[in-house]
């Protein structure tokens, strides 16, 4: 068969591509010994814009038509250049897809064509046999119709960094996105008050400081018993602010305020319908913004009242013996809202959109082509495939964007 190849560049990476467009004008053909198979060779197109396979007196004209309905193949009949009705052929049509798998068509008389008995489904790029009985005379005609294919050799492909996966079953999580602060747990949070009225003498803490349970902070010269006493942290913990400098006078306001930041919580906020679906229990898998670490954990509660802003507030728990949750810092949760098994999930870096399609690229030996989906629940981990894709296909994972870009670059048609 006499398939293009077309060099692309893309960094420093040449692929070879393999395309050719449904209808497009470089078919081969083989002839199965039933005549003259020349006009399948050339890819003759036919009076209706299809390609025209012709043999001796006797042509056959395919055509996939798909203004308003499903793709459906519509085939017109002609002997020696005239249209024939349709009840005088017979015409039956294998596919065979990348992969091997073959789809086969049976063909009905409607109007002034045969009508294929199925839907074409995408993507229209396989291997076509035609075998027709026009007017008496028998005819096979077999050529290649591609499109969104390429070919890499493996060598290329793992030097471009060109990674897959295997289609398979897998955990689909129906999950929602929440955006939060980190903050102390309220029982691990302490403000330090003077026991009575008077002078601060001392201070022997600063913002930032460890502190441990029962030492002083600060010394204060009693008003009312003209003492002096010491002020002691009632935790363990981190001293998150000071609210006194030596020399005033210590009153209602808190001298310090002390927190516990081995363990901390996150807050999250819930709109709208999203808040009745969250509960505790949960999982959960909190995302710091600043530099994207993860930690995971479980919904612990949700707060019975609503904010001015119609949120609901959410809560968590995350362990921080190093430290690096800090009040205050910026996150993002995946909360699964529910669970189940799905026939077949694909990573979602896997995706791409590619003309009107969500699609992964499948790889087969050396040749990639686009696989269009139709696809369920997701989650950042994984995505439900309803139809489109097999248990067990493997399909492209890292660097799909360049299979894409030299599908497109090319330019390859969808005419039919």
């Amino acid at each position: 068969m006499n398939i293009a190849k077309t060099p692309a560049r893309l960094g420093a990476l040449a692929l070879t591509l393999v395309l050719v467009a449904c209808g497009g004008d470089r078919p081969a053909a083989t002839d199965s010994g039933h005549g003259d198979a020349a006009g399948a060779m050339e890819g003759a197109k036919g009076p209706r814009g299809g390609r025209l396979l012709e043999q001796g007196p006797i042509a056959v004209e395919v055509t996939i038509y798909e203004t308003g309905v499903e793709p459906q193949f519509r085939v017109y009949l002609y002997r020696d250049g005239k249209p024939l009705p349709p009840n005088q052929g017979q015409v039956d049509m294998a596919l065979t897809r990348l992969g091997g798998k073959v789809d086969q068509y049976t063909f009905t008389p409607e109007g002034e064509y045969l009508k294929g008995n199925a839907v074409v489904a995408e993507p229209h790029s396989f291997d076509v046999e035609v075998r027709a009985n026009v007017a008496g005379s028998a005819a096979r005609w077999t050529y290649p119709s591609y499109e969104g294919r390429t070919e890499i050799p493996a060598a290329m492909a793992t030097q471009s960094g060109v990674e897959v996966a295997t289609a398979a079953p897998g955990r689909v999580v129906d999950e929602t996105v929440l955006q939060g602060v980190v903050v102390p747990i309220e029982t691990r949070r302490a403000r330090v008050m003077a026991r009575f009225p008077g002078v601060v003498r001392e201070l022997r803490a600063a913002t930032g400081d460890e502190v441990a349970g029962g030492a002083v902070l600060a010394v204060i010269d009693s008003n009312e018993s003209l003492q002096r006493y010491n002020v002691t942290a009632p935790i363990g913990g981190t001293v998150l602010a000071r609210g006194a400098m030596v020399g005033e006078v210590a009153g209602d306001g808190a001298l310090f305020e002390i927190a516990d930041l081995s363990e901390v919580a996150v807050e999250l906020h819930a709109f709208g319908e999203v808040g009745a679906r969250v509960a505790s229990g949960q999982p959960m898998e909190v995302t710091r913004v600043a530099d994207g670490a993860t930690a995971n954990t479980t919904v612990e509660r949700v707060l019975p009242t609503t904010r001015l802003n119609q949120s609901t507030t959410v809560r968590a728990r995350i362990a921080n013996a190093d430290g690096r949750w800090r009040p205050g810092s910026a996150v993002e949760a995946h909360v699964a809202l529910s669970e189940r098994e799905a026939a077949v999930v694909v990573r979602p870096e896997a995706l791409q959109r590619f003309r009107d399609w969500d699609v992964v690229f499948v790889r087969v030996g050396d040749v990639y082509e686009a696989r269009p989906l139709t696809l369920g629940a997701r989650s950042h981990a994984a995505v439900e495939v309803l139809a489109g894709l097999l248990p067990g296909a493997e399909y492209v994972t890292a660097q799909s964007f360049l299979v894409k870009a030299d599908i497109e670059k090319s330019g390859a048609s969808h005419d039919h």
